[in-house]
């Protein structure tokens, strides 16, 4: 059984929409939990943010049955507390059970409460949290964002669109350390579960496994020769292929070993871990291929047969082209920012290019927001079919041409209109940097439902903070106001 929130209001509870916030305060906190105090005081907003909520229930559980489980609102509270901050779920339990603020907006009195958040419940709530539905929140966070600028619902909105490639948690991928990956994992799920189900032969699987470290230490510290001298270059380079050839011999032999340790695990009813052993023997397999085509044989291997982490097999060596950045190893994602700075739409591209996604941006943007008028672009999302389709969806598509420009791409890109959505769109970068900042500099996630987790609860935070530091704004300009009103009269009455 859960529950989105108690009704029910403890004995020293502060009502939400009583919470006290210090507005000159530059800290993130301050700011989510401001965010996310309209939200919730907000009748309107709060009913639609509950009604989705609960849409993140599995629908076959009871909800009346059961023991009763973390309410939902304060899954969310949490979720984007961690993001907010980009911090890791240690210091997000240490907040969670000694910051006074952000218990208070937890529900939680703000003195001598017993209730103690466990690490591991943070852990496995907040994956509870769906995309799809963080994507309708992040809509009603929008919308009450836009009320703070006294935005009308037809006002017109101009956005600005660009991608980055938020990196995933893997180490430099090369042939050798991913057949170590492979064989690490191979040879100690294997030696776990026979232990587990009293199979034979793989009593010294830790010693299997120093034996192949040993191995693949020697392998990553060999170097070919340098030597002007051809008989030193080819000596050098057999001793070289020599030891490639030991790493990859005690491997196949792990490998054959395993093969026929499977069937007696199948035999004792050890199938849970069959379909995890398959999988690193693929993997093995696959990379033990690849060292022998390109180092024993001088192939090239082409780079759609590479995978490049075994744990995040998602990851993509992405080369955008950037100074002092060569190479980036995560996912690519697109955002769509409006010009409140508030993020509309976002798309995590999966094998996928700029080119690709510009016209499916801006429909999926306008499917929430009808008054998307404006959208800008950078060059590397040109197509002529992209400007032709964008064209007729908005009043005014902004996208510069790759190459050399005609007189009617001329006379497009130094219209008055162009220019000016053109020189606004570099904002978007710090758009982008907001959103590294606040978590998606490095995915924390495993898995592709993880990553869009990650990435979806990321873009609701950046907004709610948004939220916050508009609101804290505003209440520093009231204080002020009044402080000189004060002083004013003081002046007058002496």
């Amino acid at each position: 059984m859960r529950i989105v929130k108690s009704a029910q209001v403890n004995f020293g509870q502060v009502d939400i929409a009583k919470i006290q916030f210090d507005a000159r305060s530059r800290d993130d906190i301050p700011a989510l939990l401001k965010g996310l105090q309209p939200i919730y005081v907000n009748e309107e907003a709060r009913k639609k943010v509950f009604a989705m909520l609960e849409d993140s229930l599995d629908s076959q559980a009871d909800k009346r049955v059961g023991r009763p489980g973390m309410e939902l609102w304060k899954i969310f509270v949490l979720a984007t507390m961690k993001l907010g901050l980009n911090c890791d779920f240690d210091r997000l339990q240490d907040l969670a059970n000694n910051h006074l603020l952000l218990r208070e907006m937890l529900g939680h009195s703000g003195w001598d409460c017993p209730h103690h958040y466990v690490l591991q419940t943070l852990v496995d709530n907040v994956s509870l949290l769906k995309p799809h539905v963080l994507a309708d929140i992040n809509q009603v966070v929008v919308e009450a964002g836009h009320t703070l600028f006294k935005k009308k619902p037809g006002d017109e909105l101009r956005g600005r669109c660009d991608s980055f490639v938020v990196e995933t948690d893997v180490h430099y991928p090369t042939d050798t350390n991913l057949l170590w990956d492979a064989m690490r994992k191979l040879v100690n799920v294997i030696g776990r579960a026979c232990k587990e189900q009293g199979v034979s032969g793989w009593r010294q699987y830790k010693h299997h496994l120093r034996q192949i470290k040993k191995r693949f230490i020697r392998v990553r510290k060999a170097r070919y020769s340098n030597s002007e001298n051809a008989d030193t270059k080819a000596k050098r380079e057999q001793e070289v292929h020599d030891l490639y050839r030991d790493y990859l011999s005690l491997s196949q032999n792990m490998i054959d070993k395993s093969e026929t340790t499977l069937d007696e695990l199948t035999k004792v009813n050890g199938m849970a871990r069959i379909v995890e052993i398959e999988r690193y023997m693929q993997h093995a397999r696959r990379q033990i291929d690849q060292i022998e085509r390109r180092v024993l044989n001088g192939e090239v291997i082409p780079h759609e047969e590479k995978v490049f982490s075994l744990f995040e097999d998602h990851t993509e060596w992405v080369c955008k082209g950037k100074a002092g950045v060569p190479v980036e190893l995560g996912v690519r994602v697109c955002v769509l920012e409006d010009q409140h700075q508030f993020i509309l739409h976002h798309r995590v591209m999966w094998q996928e290019t700029d080119d690709k996604v510009a016209v499916t941006m801006v429909e999926a943007a306008q499917l929430r927001y009808p008054h998307l008028t404006q959208c800008s672009f950078d060059k590397g999302f040109y197509t002529p079919a992209n400007l032709t389709q964008l064209t007729k969806k908005l009043d005014c598509a902004v996208m510069p041409k790759k190459g050399r420009l005609n007189k009617d791409d001329q006379a497009r890109e130094q219209d008055e209109h162009f220019l000016r959505a053109r020189r606004q769109h570099a904002a978007v970068e710090s758009c982008i940097n907001n959103l590294e900042v606040h978590g998606l500099d490095r995915c924390l996630s495993y898995g592709k439902s993880g990553f869009e987790r990650y990435v979806a609860i990321a873009v609701v935070a950046c907004n709610l903070h948004r939220i916050g530091l508009i609101l804290q704004r505003q209440e520093r300009t009231r204080l002020q106001k009044a402080n000189r009103r004060i002083k004013k009269q003081s002046a007058l009455a002496a």
